[in-house]
């Protein structure tokens, strides 16, 4: 029986992708192996939103060139976001790969019907399910709009029948995905929205939870806010990237915002759905960035007072508006130290925010295990870890917080369905 090795990459779209795609696959009679030395048919997912990413993309590439050389047999492909319109020049640069195809697409030559159809044949408790592909945003720093072409949405039945699909395998959670959920829709007939999506999906009996990411603050409705206010399975965690606290920047960046408007609909957001968690991107090191202008992310960041924050320092990507426009001119050493000072003050942050959850009880649900511990999540996103000799996969559970830190909590069972 031939075997398969996925190695993935990147955000939660490729992670979904790879997930469909190893099912598809295991329906065509390959099953999975750890080790790529070991595999008939051997898959990368890449992603090259970074520089450090594609870094790690090609090392592995180069790293496959001795099997190749072993196992000329081997079947070596390549998908996600390194995969661009010019394959001809991506065969020349990595001849040691039979077959390029691009992220979210189905390596046609298994002869098979498309990926999207393909679901997880035996799904973790939470699951990703994507929504829409592409982005027609075209912000200046990033490559995925060039990558993952248009926006393109999935009908509402069709998501909705997978849903109920993945219930019965199991899944209690799902988080629904693409480069901007909050445009889902528009290219439909009717042009439903993402309220719509998520009013049809809690009507699902078995679904315990619903999630989505990721939104964009000029596209974030009025409607979409009350929906998750009003709908009981929609988590109360909204990733919303700020990118920048300076105006600025943000225009360079071709954001569509300001920081006072972002600042209003962070407002809009905690008055509505009280007890919300938010999470947050920020790029530093963006080009001419001043020191007084990452001030002004900083104190942002220390006004709102977010969950988690994500940052990054700025590369260039070939072929983005800022890399046609900007010179990359903020040293390497300049771009890691402001990072360290987002990480340590959100560290700060998070403490405070975590401590609070101290002898509380939180409802979460349960993952899988990490270290022989527990591992689940509250409808905020806070990681818990616990200890139980009972099978809880799967199962929400009451846990009392007994220690926080910026990153998780540990607790002790109070109450599971596994009880």
């Amino acid at each position: 029986m031939p075997q398969y090795y996925i190695w993935t990459i990147g955000c939660q779209m490729n992670k979904a992708e790879a997930e469909r795609l190893g099912s598809c696959l295991e329906q065509l009679g390959y099953q999975p192996t750890p080790a790529a030395e070991e595999a008939d048919l051997v898959v990368l997912n890449s992603c090259v939103v970074r520089q450090s990413a594609e870094n790690r993309v090609i090392n592995k590439l180069n790293s496959l060139k001795s099997l190749k050389r072993l196992h000329p047999g081997v079947t070596l492909a390549v998908t996600g976001c390194l995969v661009n319109s010019e394959v001809d020049q991506l065969k020349k640069n990595f001849p040691q790969v039979d077959y390029f195809f691009k992220p979210g697409d189905y390596p046609q030559w298994l002869g098979k019907a498309e990926l999207a159809q393909v679901l997880p044949q035996h799904p973790a408790p939470s699951t990703f399910v994507p929504i829409i592909q592409g982005c027609n945003n075209f912000c200046s720093y990033c490559v995925v709009p060039y990558r993952r072409g248009q926006e393109r949405s999935r009908p509402i039945e069709e998501i909705t029948d997978e849903v109920k699909e993945l219930g019965h395998r199991g899944v209690k959670e799902v988080t629904l995905l693409g480069q901007n959920v909050d445009s889902y829709g528009h290219d439909l007939p009717n042009q439903p929205d993402l309220a719509d999506l998520l009013t049809e999906l809690n009507t699902i009996d078995g679904l315990a939870r619903i999630r989505f990411l990721t939104n964009h603050p000029k596209d974030m409705s009025t409607k979409l806010i009350e929906a998750i206010a009003y709908l009981d399975k929609v988590c109360e965690l909204i990733c919303l990237p700020v990118q920048s606290g300076d105006n600025d920047i943000l225009k360079a960046m071709r954001r569509g915002y300001t920081v006072e408007q972002y600042r209003q609909l962070i407002t809009q957001i905690r008055n509505k759905i009280p007890g919300v968690a938010l999470s947050t991107d920020v790029i530093v090191g963006f080009p001419s960035e001043t020191e007084k202008q990452f001030q002004q992310t900083v104190n942002l960041l220390s006004e709102l007072r977010f969950d988690t924050v994500h940052v990054a320092a700025y590369s260039t990507r070939p072929g983005t508006i800022a890399s046609r426009k900007f010179e990359d001119n903020i040293p390497v050493a300049e771009k890691r130290k402001r990072l360290h000072i987002i990480e340590q003050l959100q560290e700060s942050i998070a403490t405070e925010i975590n401590v609070h959850l101290l002898d509380k009880t939180v409802e979460v649900l349960v993952e899988g295990k990490k270290e022989g511990k527990w591992q689940s999540r509250t409808r905020s996103g806070k990681l818990v870890f616990f200890n139980n000799n009972k099978a809880c996969l799967g199962q929400l559970a009451k846990i009392r917080i007994k220690k926080t830190s910026p990153w998780s909590l540990q607790g002790k069972v109070e109450s599971s369905s596994a009880n």
